[in-house]
């Protein structure tokens, strides 16, 4: 599935330079993350079940400045799954247009949040996970 969340710059977001800090895109894509999960899950009960979800990776590339009034949509998918991670993929660009400003690859786990470890991506869970990538927005 495909999610896309728009956010508009705001002068809060600016650094000295007048353009939005880098750590502000982290912000931002947590943002697009918890959407994306929204979109596939009711939250409280998937954090009720015990379960948990942990970044434990984030690879960022900056390609453009983003500045005050402009708005950005980040666009979220599952891109990859793994034995222990997945990997989700973000995209920002400038709403409405294909301006590329940022990209993102965000390595994750799930973890049993009693014992605090990650959980293998198997059986029901991979299901649920495997449907995260089939879905068409």
């Amino acid at each position: 599935m495909l999610t896309r969340t728009p956010i508009k710059i705001r002068g809060y977001h600016l650094d000295l330079y007048g353009h939005v800090n880098n750590a502000r895109y982290l912000e931002f894509l947590e943002e697009a993350r918890w959407d994306f999960l929204e979109q596939q899950v009711d939250v409280s009960s998937f954090t009720g079940s015990g379960l948990g979800l942990a970044v434990v990776n984030i690879n960022i590339n900056y390609r453009r400045g983003a500045y005050v009034n402009e708005e950005i949509e980040i666009l979220t998918s599952l891109a990859r799954l793994g034995n222990k991670s997945a990997v989700m993929h973000q995209d920002v660009v400038l709403k409405g247009t294909e301006t590329l400003v940022a990209d993102a690859d965000v390595t994750f786990v799930v973890t049993d949040q009693k014992a605090q470890k990650a959980v293998p991506l198997e059986g029901e869970l991979r299901e649920v996970l495997e449907q995260w990538q089939k879905k068409d927005a």
